[in-house]
């Protein structure tokens, strides 16, 4: 297991901040409290390290200035909260930047700009360039276009997104909680802190618990899942409080402080991190005991012998999961059939997919430099 040193040697962080701590509990941007994280972004600057910030907030401050006093469900109107409480959201911190002459550059996404592999590059590009520039990078999702198909579904992934696009040796998420606990510290007296453990523990999901929260989409078992995905790239994962004082300097010092939730894993390729982080997976192929053995064991590709069903509308060169005989995922890729293909040659061997279509434009149904193992 990674230590708390690995934290404080990181060149790179990213820092999320949740809607709770940047709205004082929704009454509206909290902008001493931003201030008080910038100082020590700052300062953190000041120091050499790089810093991705990725904000929520825009909602619910929206929500604030139109007078709604709860999250509503209707999507044009989180749109429209969104677009309102962007401008302050970010005129916030680029007037407490300004207070240590640092520039801010905003940058919204949404899930078709991780989704789209020309796109993705972009703003890993451009994000690169701008800490390059000394510029710190504000993220948030794109919300005011973003519907419940292709949104991210809370800002805790987002974060893991960004942390994988920009290299990040370090995720720092900020929160409410002092961290994870082994029971529910509003309920339990005898809830102890997790100090460290293991992205990938698998106990840990008893422990997540679900969202409290009115304004955000996250709870704490988005963050777990955030760290698992920071993972992917070896990027470690700290879960602290944001109210106490000097936390990101704290973390930054290697103070054990907050939830530090390891990277146990080689770094995948950069192609790869990119694959396992999308949402948008257009359908499914079910594969016999075989198959899902030699790619969860091997890494190999997929062949169309392999496969025992095909499930979904899907294209070539879409993403789709590949499912052993019980409905886990093992895999998933970009396969090079199209739904209604795959229908056919499924179960079939390589040699007699031209006899079946007329034509065999690949020997694999998803290669493995397309595929990534996620079981």
């Amino acid at each position: 297991m990674m230590s708390r040193q690995s934290v404080s040697d990181a060149k790179r962080l990213v820092i999320k901040v949740g809607s709770a701590l940047l709205t004082n509990d929704g009454a509206g941007i909290d902008r001493e409290a931003i201030d008080k994280w910038v100082d020590q972004i700052a300062a953190l600057l000041d120091q050499g390290k790089q810093i991705v910030v990725v904000s929520s907030g825009a909602v619910a401050e929206g929500l604030v200035r139109l007078g709604l006093d709860s999250r509503p469900q209707t999507i044009h109107i989180l749109q429209s909260a969104a677009a309102v409480g962007q401008m302050g959201l970010i005129q916030t911190y680029e007037s407490s930047f300004r207070r240590f002459d640092r520039q801010t550059a905003q940058i919204l996404l949404d899930h078709d700009d991780m989704a789209n592999r020309e796109r993705y590059l972009n703003a890993r590009g451009v994000m690169q360039t701008l800490m390059g520039l000394n510029v710190v990078p504000i993220v948030n999702e794109n919300d005011t276009v973003a519907t419940d198909e292709i949104r991210f579904g809370d800002n805790d992934r987002l974060a893991a997104l960004v942390a994988n696009l920009v290299d990040a040796d370090a995720l720092i998420i900020l929160t409410d909680k002092d961290g994870m606990y082994d029971a529910n510290p509003d309920i339990s007296k005898n809830a102890n802190l997790i100090s460290e453990a293991l992205a990938s523990d698998s106990s840990l999901d008893a422990l997540a618990g679900t969202s409290n929260s009115a304004l955000g989409r996250g709870g704490m078992q988005t963050k777990l899942e955030a760290a698992r995905l920071a993972a992917r790239s070896g990027c470690n994962t700290v879960i602290a409080g944001g109210r106490n004082k000097n936390i990101l300097l704290r973390i930054a010092a290697g103070d054990k402080i907050g939830t530090l939730l390891s990277a146990d894993q080689a770094p995948l390729a950069a192609r790869k991190q990119w694959l396992v982080g999308q949402l948008q997976v257009k359908g499914s192929l079910v594969l016999d005991e075989g198959a899902s053995r030699v790619i969860a064991e091997q890494g190999r590709s997929l062949l169309a012998v392999g496969v025992t069903a095909v499930n979904g509308s899907f294209t070539r060169g879409e993403l789709v999961n590949c499912l052993d005989s019980k409905g886990k995922e093992v895999a998933r890729g970009l396969v090079n059939y199209n739904s209604d293909e795959a229908q056919l040659i499924k179960g079939k061997s390589t040699e007699d997919i031209a006899g079946i279509l007329g034509y065999r434009e690949d020997d694999e149904l998803i290669h493995r430099d397309n595929m990534v193992v996620v079981s």
